[in-house]
């Protein structure tokens, strides 16, 4: 199979999936030799550091401090335990992203899949103990994109972790505006009562790692953390790729 792939990448050189430049002409060197990006495209993602805030994940700023609440949770702590990303969404991570989802390009969740993986395994040990619940698309953007983008990254998530995926319970029932041109209050208010829980008995007593591509307010993923909590969940991690925004 090594000989085979070796063969392949040959005949078709293997491209950046962002800037579609050959890889060899610009490779990963080291411990990223095997991820998928050239160089130049990988070094534009842009790594969260503390500070940040332990909930939300929001990161601060200034750089000489510790990590402690923002605004928002010591004024009303979100129904999730707490939110973690890797990423920054900007620079090239925003690009793959906006092709991935928008493009639509569903390829490239095996590019993207393996880094929150790689992430959520840090975060988490493997374990059966966790229920992986990706944040659902309303039936009509379903049709619309033909793929649900965080369910694609939850596969992954789910396989390095070697957890329970569902992602039949937890349904978007009213169809919403996008989040992105909305106002804070606009946003809470967008996804309000959007998501229904099929079943509360699947997650009752259970600790849920909800997953999804792209946190900027938090308010989906609160909604549905609120939805998973009042069904009795135990409780609610939230895993994105990226997270928006300095506070």
């Amino acid at each position: 199979m090594n000989l085979l792939s070796k063969f392949i990448d040959i005949i078709y050189p293997p491209r950046c999936p962002i800037c579609r430049e050959f890889i060899r002409d610009n490779p990963m060197k080291g411990e990223n030799k095997d991820i998928p990006f050239c160089k130049s495209c990988f070094s534009d993602f842009k790594i969260i550091y503390s500070p940040l805030c332990p909930i939300c994940w929001r990161p601060f700023v200034s750089q000489g401090e510790e990590n402690h609440l923002c605004e928002d949770c010591l004024r009303k702590k979100p129904f999730y335990e707490a939110t973690a990303a890797p990423y920054l969404y900007e620079g090239s991570l925003m690009t793959a992203i906006h092709k991935y989802k928008y493009g639509p390009k569903s390829f490239l969740a095996d590019y993207l899949g393996p880094l929150l993986a790689h992430f959520a395994e840090k975060w988490f040990a493997p374990s059966n103990d966790f229920l992986a619940i990706p944040v659902p698309l309303h039936p009509k953007r379903l049709r619309q994109r033909g793929f649900n983008q965080s369910l694609l990254l939850a596969r992954h998530v789910a396989d390095r972790l070697q957890c329970e995926l569902d992602f039949l319970s937890l349904r978007r029932v009213r169809y919403t505006l996008p989040q992105t041109g909305l106002g804070k209050v606009a946003r809470r208010k967008n996804v309000r009562g959007a998501f229904h829980l099929k079943d509360p008995e699947i997650v009752k007593g259970k600790t849920v790692l909800l997953v999804d591509d792209v946190a900027t307010t938090g308010n989906t993923l609160n909604e549905c953390s609120r939805v998973l909590k009042k069904a009795g969940c135990k409780e609610v991690f939230c895993l994105v790729l990226a997270r928006a925004g300095f506070s």
